[in-house]
């Protein structure tokens, strides 16, 4: 690390007075078993004017760079942080000394636009390694990540009532947190939010859709550590029951088998009456042997215990017609 001193004198050119600016750069490389050539930074150009262009051009990085982190100061502190590349997640992060003026390449070289006297001073640019011993890296949220947890604030969530959040756990300084919805990437929508530095998930006003598959992946330029797949359990339903067969006139003398369909979670509960009189409560009903009497109104109710949602469906069933006998013969053979 080193640092320039600026010229005693500006320059004039051309009898206009130039302003000129120096910037100074520092090298921070956490151990590197295998040095090459050695990492130099080269401002281009050395003396930039005013509002011009500098770009500090990185030299000689190693193969096994795997992050660039550039700080306004003589310092590594977060707070002075201006923006890092890590090469393993391809993501560009902008730090609290970031102006807007500043872009970084992704071979860590950082192009400064308009400058102005105020970004005179030193730069310190601070490279890690894909060799990092756990001890040489010095500094918290660069180690390799645990594997991520998620936590919902409600564990039986309603359809249409509730809203949900999913929050990343543990919160990690340094790490990013990327949110996947079958395999698909989450950005903020009309029914979801990413807040609370993309840890927590919100799903406004939840449906039987929303089950997921959920990930919750933690990334820093050191690792990236993902949890397995989460399936939300969404109480839903019933939705209007669905009575088979769809027949309704049938002959007497024969059997009457119906059955009561109704999608709802967790599973409906179902019970039958006839002509208001209450049945049995069971998804199946069966009559055998029907006469005119059986013609009527028989209604299937599902349940819902969590929602405590009913919904009901009627089916008018006539018992008609001839009625018919089926007779048995036996035929016996002498030997």
């Amino acid at each position: 690390a080193g640092t320039m001193q600026p010229p005693s004198a500006s320059p004039c050119r051309g009898g206009v007075s130039w302003q000129g600016i120096l910037l100074a750069v520092s090298l921070l490389t956490f151990w590197n078993p295998h040095p090459t050539a050695q990492l130099t930074i080269e401002p281009v150009p050395f003396d930039a004017a005013v509002e011009t262009d500098v770009l500090l051009l990185v030299h000689n990085a190693s193969q096994n760079t795997i992050g660039y982190y550039w700080f306004k100061g003589n310092t590594t502190e977060d707070s002075r942080e201006i923006i890092s590349y890590s090469i393993l997640t391809q993501k560009i992060n902008t730090g609290p000394a970031f102006s807007g003026r500043e872009t970084l390449y992704t071979n860590g070289s950082l192009l400064f636009m308009n400058v102005t006297k105020e970004d005179t001073g030193f730069y310190t640019l601070r490279t890690l390694n894909n060799e990092l011993s756990e001890g040489g890296r010095g500094r918290t949220g660069r180690q390799k990540l645990p594997k991520p947890n998620i936590t919902i604030n409600n564990s039986q969530p309603m359809e249409g009532e509730d809203s949900l959040a999913l929050t990343c756990e543990p919160e990690i300084s340094y790490a990013t947190y990327l949110w996947k919805i079958n395999s698909q990437t989450i950005t903020d929508g009309d029914r979801l939010k990413l807040s609370n530095n993309n840890r927590t998930l919100t799903l406004f006003s939840v449906t039987r859709n929303d089950t997921g598959p959920y990930e919750c992946e933690t990334q820093n330029p050191v690792s990236a550590s993902r949890r397995d797949p989460l399936t939300l359990n969404i109480s839903y339903g019933p939705d209007a029951p669905i009575i088979n067969p769809p027949d309704s006139h049938i002959r007497p003398g024969t059997n009457l088998n119906l059955s009561c369909h109704a999608d709802s979670n967790p599973p409906a509960q179902f019970s039958w009456s006839f002509n208001g009189r209450p049945l049995e409560s069971t998804q199946e009903l069966s009559i055998p042997n029907l006469s005119t009497n059986n013609s009527g109104s028989y209604v299937c109710v599902a349940h819902n215990s969590v929602t405590n949602l009913h919904r009901t469906t009627t089916k008018n069933i006539s018992i008609s017609g001839k009625w018919t006998r089926e007779h048995s013969i036996k035929c016996w053979v002498e030997p």
